[in-house]
């Protein structure tokens, strides 16, 4: 009867203590406004409807705001609620840790994990640090850089610097909260400058979505740069521009959506409470599962207390959160326990805590990005550490693709590299263009065995990177920025280039150099077979001859050898036909001419010695010629001097009158910068002008200080631009462009531009891939075996100098030998008609004076006398007139006795000599 009773009284207890466990629960909520933690938190709070039954008490607040947490915090106390499920923030983390320690009231976060001492704080997310050390090893980094948010706390961070002081790695660490847009850039240029991409970044996923982001837009999503994402929401992340650009990426991922009763649950999460069906819903995130997870743990607990009909009613007052000292809940202790002890199986795996509250014995699987997609690579837990499932091998895409998918080859419109046919509107695809860089790029697919499509640069320009904004534009920024896989153009290998893309071996060297204006040939002038003589030889010439003359004039009247007698027959052989009247003077004349001594002459009057000087110069000689010692002497000097001037005269008139010259201004870029008359510059967003402002000699400096303030501006957008200013100019502007690209432009129709002086400086073209390509070395070796097969100098030819439209030798040369033109010796028949007409002349003048001279004698009219002088020279009488003797011919003797015909008149100017 006793035993019946103990057991009656020990059931009726059991009934009480069960009935005194409440039935529904009330859980405080701490969430973000519209966060999607609080939507999942209300999915799982519809898929958690047993008994004790969970009941919410949510209040929307800004997780950075102190104040406002601390009031929610208190409000939910005061309502009675057993625990409370949130998320906190950097700034409200610790307020959040004290009321929770002094108040004994359960807090359960899917937020980061922090180091704390406080037991109250269940911790759903797990702890990241030693599985991202072991990622860091498996992948052998010593040099890295680490890219947080202190938003999420240090604690990763802290584990990282750790292991790199033990392990002497080098870790750079950027906090993205005090990072500008120009500091952010800065950090990849350093690491494109040490050509090193390892990058960690440590970020929320709203922070993490914008920093990749900015990554796409810098370019760097290209295969050269391995990002590791410290994040356990890997396929949470849209990585489609990184895929685009074959970097490689590395993450963690919590949740197995492969599991089936994973799969279920996000199936139900779509179609929970979707209200418009045809706008889909966000998925599932790592940090609602962990939320859906947190709930799943709370139920747990409560039921399990239950099940162990331990009393955590709460009656009475609550309690005052803000009471000093404050009170904490009794019951608080039991909650706590329970919750450490929950072990179940959730979204994110194994879910169990230890004595501090923090996930437990829990696996994370590491992915990494591969082109068919995210893929599981390995795979850490506590007790295995890091396992690889699959074989990393840095160079797994090397060749991947290269049948398999269309390479964008970026290029631009230059001639002859890239030029379109002239019926290139009927044509399609890379059929519109041809031109050297066209077959190059057709030989470098065919070596390597790849498709591809041509595609002009959009900016129409090389590639520069913007001092302002420090981004690249033209081809080079494409490669950066991942809109093309490779640049097959006259792109220059520079420094600041091979920064940020791979360049291949040269496959044409060059230089730059200055094109100008061809000047307008040098016409010759009338008397321009003066020219091989200087003006002051000539006046020398002039003034030895006359000089020459008077000494040969004075010598020989000095000298006695040049005087000789001459009998005086002139009288008896001249008047043989005299009137008889005269005969009886004569006779006188006859009996006195004994008496009379020989005169004396001397040939080399001034007029003669003159003649002389004249005929030796000439080389035509002379009829006279000196007989005294100190005559010759002077003749033989004379001719020597002849001879020699002569000859050198003789010897440049061939060059000067077979030899076209064309008088450039410059012939050096020194002279460019000692003048300001004539403008000069470059390509703007070239090598050449990178050139420039980099160069530090002084010749170069000086230029590119007059380029970069010159007003208006000496640049040019394109090549063609340039070439066109310069033939526009007048002689008054040089550009400043690769010599190559010099030397086909003057061998282009009008031919009216030439290259002048050498190259300033030696670099070479290249073939560029992004950084760390799969195309580089194949390229490359393509490049190579092109070289070795001379077909890189055979294209050349074919577009430089066999498609040349001014010739041979690269147009018309600086001197062109050439057939001799009227012009080049207009001056000698403009001196022989001169001449002509003086002797015409003076011949007038020579017959007017003397028939003046006759008329007066004879005491005629000077009709008269003209009259009868033509008359006596038209009809022959006295012609044949030699050296001052007349020959007298046989005439009528009726016209002889003409009284105008006497014997002096007959004689008329032929018997005038010198």
């Amino acid at each position: 009867m006793r035993r019946s009773l103990a057991l009656l009284c020990t059931g009726f207890l059991g009934l009480c203590l069960a009935s005194s466990f409440p039935s529904n629960i009330n859980i405080g909520g701490l969430f973000p406004t519209e966060s999607h933690e609080y939507e999942v938190f209300r999915f799982a709070l519809s898929h958690h409807q047993d008994i004790p039954k969970l009941v919410p008490q949510v209040d929307m607040v800004k997780t950075g705001n102190s104040f406002s947490m601390t009031y929610a915090f208190c409000s939910q106390f005061a309502k009675g609620v057993y625990a409370i499920i949130g998320v906190y923030d950097r700034k409200t983390v610790n307020m959040l840790m004290s009321f929770c320690g002094a108040l004994h009231v359960c807090f359960v976060t899917p937020s980061f994990p922090i180091e704390t001492s406080n037991q109250f704080v269940i911790q759903l997310r797990p702890e990241l640090q030693d599985a991202l050390v072991g990622v860091i090893e498996h992948y052998k980094w010593s040099k890295f850089v680490y890219i947080y948010s202190s938003d999420s706390g240090l604690t990763v961070l802290q584990k990282v610097l750790d292991t790199a002081a033990e392990r002497n790695w080098l870790v750079t660490s950027v906090n993205v909260e005090t990072m500008t847009e120009a500091s952010f850039l800065k950090v990849f240029q350093d690491l494109d400058k040490r050509k090193e991409g390892q990058i960690i970044i440590d970020c929320e996923l709203e922070r993490l979505t914008s920093i990749l982001k900015k990554i796409v837009e810098l370019g760097k999503n290209v295969k050269s740069y391995h990002y590791i994402l410290a994040n356990l929401g890997f396929l949470d992340i849209d990585l489609t521009e990184f895929k685009k650009g074959e970097a490689n990426v590395t993450g963690f991922q919590l949740v197995n959506y492969d599991d089936p009763n994973v799969s279920r649950i996000v199936q139900q999460w779509m179609d929970f409470d979707n209200k418009d069906p045809k706008v889909p819903k966000r998925g599932l995130k790592y940090t609602g599962a962990l939320t859906y997870d947190g709930v799943k743990v709370m139920s747990t607990a409560f039921q399990n207390l239950r099940r162990q009909r331990i009393d955590i009613s709460r009656r009475g007052n609550a309690g005052e959160c803000l009471a000093n000292p404050p009170a904490p809940w009794g019951q608080g202790i039991d909650i706590q326990r329970a919750l450490q002890q929950v072990r179940i199986e959730g979204l994110t795996g194994h879910i169990q805590f230890n004595e501090k509250g923090r996930r437990t014995n829990y696996t994370v699987s590491v992915m990494e990005l591969k082109p068919t997609g995210p893929k599981k690579v390995g795979y850490w837990n506590e007790d295995e550490k890091f396992v690889s499932t699959a074989a990393f091998t840095p160079g797994n895409n090397d060749t991947y693709g290269f049948h398999n998918r269309t390479y964008i080859v970026t290029t631009i419109l230059e001639s002859p590299y890239v030029m379109l046919k002239k019926n290139h509107e009927q044509l399609v695809g890379n059929d519109k263009y041809e031109g050297y860089c066209v077959e190059l790029a057709a030989e470098i697919a065919k070596h390597v065995g790849y498709q591809y499509k041509l595609k002009i640069v959009s900016d129409g320009k090389y590639g520069a990177r913007d001092p302002e904004t420090k981004m690249w534009n033209g081809m080079v920024g494409e490669l950066v920025y991942g809109k093309a896989d490779i640049a097959v153009a006259p792109l220059t290998i520079t420094l600041v280039r091979e920064e940020v893309i791979d360049f291949s071996k040269p496959f044409m060297s060059l230089g730059i150099s200055i094109m100008i204006k061809k000047p307008t040939k040098s016409k010759p002038g009338v008397f321009s077979f003066l020219d091989p003589l200087a003006y002051e030889i000539w006046m020398c010439i002039v003034f030895a001859y006359i000089g020459v003359s008077v000494v040969l004039f004075l010598v020989s009247r000095f000298s006695p050898y040049e005087w000789h007698a001459e009998d005086y027959e002139e009288n008896a052989e001249a008047n043989p036909n005299q009137p008889s009247s005269s005969t009886g003077q004569t006779g006188q004349g006859g009996q006195n001419q004994p008496q009379q001594s020989p005169e004396q002459t001397n040939e080399f009057g001034i007029f003669n010695s003159l003649w002389f000087s004249l005929g030796a110069f000439m080389q035509q000689g002379c009829d006279i010629s000196p007989r005294s010692l100190s005559g010759r002497i002077v003749g033989g000097v004379w001719w020597f001097f002849t001879l020699i001037i002569i000859s050198s005269y003789t010897a440049n008139l061939a060059a000067f009158l077979t030899v076209e010259r064309m008088v450039s201004p410059i012939e050096s870029a020194e002279d460019l910068a000692k003048q300001t008359e004539i403008a000069y510059g470059t390509l703007d967003a070239g090598s050449t002008k990178e050139f420039f402002r980099r160069s530090k000699i002084a010749v170069f400096e000086k230029m590119w200080s007059y380029m970069k303030s010159a007003d208006p501006s000496v640049f040019v957008k394109t090549t063609d631009e340039g070439v066109m200013r310069v033939r526009k100019s007048k002689g008054k502007y040089a550009y400043l462009l690769e010599s190559t690209m010099n030397e086909y432009i003057e061998q282009r129709k009008p031919c009216d531009t030439m290259k002048v002086g050498g190259n300033l400086d030696s670099k070479g073209y290249g073939v560029a891939t992004p950084k760390g390509s799969s195309l580089r070395n194949p390229v490359n070796l393509a490049v190579l075996k092109l070289n070795e097969q001379g077909l890189l100098d055979k294209l050349k030819n074919k577009w430089w100098y066999d498609k040349g439209e001014c010739g041979s030798g690269g147009g018309d040369s600086k001197d062109k030998t050439s057939a001799l033109s009227l012009s080049n010796v207009a001056g000698v028949f403009y001196i022989l008609i001169g001449g002509l007409g003086l002797a015409m002349l003076v011949a007038l003048v020579e017959f007017c004076y003397k028939s003046r001279t006759e008329s007066r004698r004879m005491k005629q009219s000077i009709n008269d006398a003209m009259r009868c002088s033509t008359l006596t020279r038209m009809s022959g009488n006295g012609s044949g007139g030699e050296n001052g003797r007349i020959v007298a011919h046989d005439f009528p003797k009726a016209v002889q006795t003409l009284p105008c015909m006497s014997h002096t008149a007959a004689m008329g100017l032929g018997a005038s000599g010198m």
